[in-house]
């Protein structure tokens, strides 16, 4: 089939017509998709930021706090309003008791090319039962997934760190708790209602990432990829679509159409 556009006559396939026009939507999508979580890692950023300005949080006011925020999601919900902010992005300081035995080792984690652990545990808090999982940070891991590392937990903690409630993460490897009748135990992602099943406790609906505990590396961040970085990899998806459309433009042209 051929046809002409501003005087140049080009020779199409449907076939290939098909598989352009395909591949020059999926480009647009990616391009798209890069734009939207480009603004959503604006949103987010800006949101931590504003609740990192507010008062620390000790023992007492993370319960009310959190009690505060469940009474604003029922209300939003029977409002049919989106939910307020959460636990996200507030600091807390408080003493704790590490709620032994409960180690978990969190899979997959790099710092400086070295693959390890980070170290969760489950922390109470002097004004309430509900218990609080808290990151101390990156460990090392051994020679061999057959062998754990040795982690040595103090009972007593002072805690001063940041929350963060999205933490679940990517299930990779199959089963997320690795069965184990000793501690500590291997998972893939912290999530909380499945570790409180396995417990059978109450946990607070946030990981406290410790900044400084000894034996362990911080290294947290709350964003991984800042939004600049999504627009250019929006700008990049662009530019291939439109590549796309210009390789198949060139390739299908035949010259010019005659005149007379």
């Amino acid at each position: 089939m051929r046809i002409k556009l501003a005087n140049h006559i080009f020779a199409v396939r449907i076939s290939w017509l098909g598989i352009t026009v395909a591949v020059f939507i999926i480009l647009i999508n990616l391009s798209w998709w890069q734009l939207q979580r480009a603004e959503q890692k604006s949103v987010q950023l800006t949101q931590l930021a504003q609740q990192a300005e507010q008062a620390v949080l000790n023992a007492t006011t993370l319960a009310s706090t959190q009690q505060n925020f469940q009474q604003q999601s029922y209300q939003n919900q029977s409002d049919n309003q989106p939910e307020n902010q959460s636990l996200d992005g507030l600091k807390l300081a408080a003493s704790a008791t590490w709620q032994a035995p409960y180690i978990w080792l969190l899979d997959n984690q790099i710092v400086d090319g070295k693959v390890g652990y980070d170290v969760i545990i489950a922390a109470k808090l002097a004004t309430n039962d509900r218990l609080l999982l808290v990151n101390l940070g990156w460990i090392a891991g051994t020679n061999s997934r057959e062998q754990l590392p040795n982690v040595t937990i103090p009972d007593q903690l002072s805690l001063s760190g940041v929350l963060h409630t999205d933490v679940t993460g990517m299930l990779l490897l199959g089963q997320n708790i690795e069965s184990s009748a000793s501690w500590p135990m291997r998972i893939q992602q912290v999530n909380f209602a499945v570790l409180a099943e396995q417990t059978a406790q109450t946990f607070y609906p946030a990981l406290l990432y410790q900044q400084q505990q000894a034996d362990f590396i911080y290294h947290y961040q709350a964003v991984v990829m800042p939004p600049e970085k999504h627009q250019a990899y929006a700008l990049q998806w662009l530019l291939l679509a439109i590549a796309v459309l210009g390789v198949a433009l060139a390739a299908s042209h035949q010259g010019r159409a005659s005149h007379g």
